[in-house]
């Protein structure tokens, strides 16, 4: 998921919350007997969000239900744009190797995680590696997570992985540079008996 699109989802997400909390909570709150504001919507315990009148204000007028439906066919088509942005897979597919010769070859993304992934776990200490491929196919970036042993140092792991698996992979594919991201955590065990 790109910077942007990170943005934007937690600022959406954030104010539908609020919005959700506000009045979910203003309700609730009149509910249980709280005087509301004069300028509040929701004036009492018996009282409902729209009356009769509210909602037939404009039955009559020609441009009520068109307008309610574009309203409400933009908020649908944002919430489908917004769910199918989160939801899909960045997934790099393939990496274009300069040949040398002008042309290029293709590598198949799914190879070089396969091969980073294959790598990065034989490291000594490693219980279980992840890597993900993203960026253009020109300039690709990685993600690498590593489920390190208990024992291990999270700095040695972090060298010998930038000297080796991602080393490898950057000269292989006769890439220039091989930004990664790389999240280390360490494995759960049980705590040892000392005697």
């Amino acid at each position: 998921m790109s910077a942007v699109l990170r943005i934007v989802n937690r600022v959406l997400l954030g104010l539908v919350g609020l919005l959700f909390v506000a009045l979910g909570g203003s309700v609730l709150a009149v509910g249980l007997g709280l005087n509301p504001p004069s300028w509040w919507i929701h004036d009492g315990k018996d009282d409902v969000l729209l009356s009769d009148a509210e909602r037939t204000r404009w039955h009559d007028d020609g441009w009520w239900w068109p307008t309610v439906i574009a309203v409400l066919a933009v908020l649908l088509l944002l919430a489908l744009w917004w769910l199918t942005a989160v939801l899909r897979r960045r997934r790099l597919s393939e990496v274009l190797v300069d040949t040398g010769d002008g042309e290029g070859a293709l590598l198949r993304g799914r190879a070089l995680e396969s091969v980073l992934t294959s790598e990065a776990a034989s490291m000594d200490g490693v219980h279980r590696a992840h890597t993900h491929l993203t960026g253009r196919r020109n300039a690709p970036e990685t993600r690498v997570r590593l489920l390190l042993e208990p024992h291990v140092d999270p700095g040695a792991a972090l060298t010998e992985l930038t000297a080796q698996a991602l080393t490898h992979a950057r000269e292989s594919a006769g890439l220039a540079s091989l930004p990664a991201e790389v999240r280390l955590r360490a494995a759960k065990h049980r705590a040892e008996r000392v005697s």
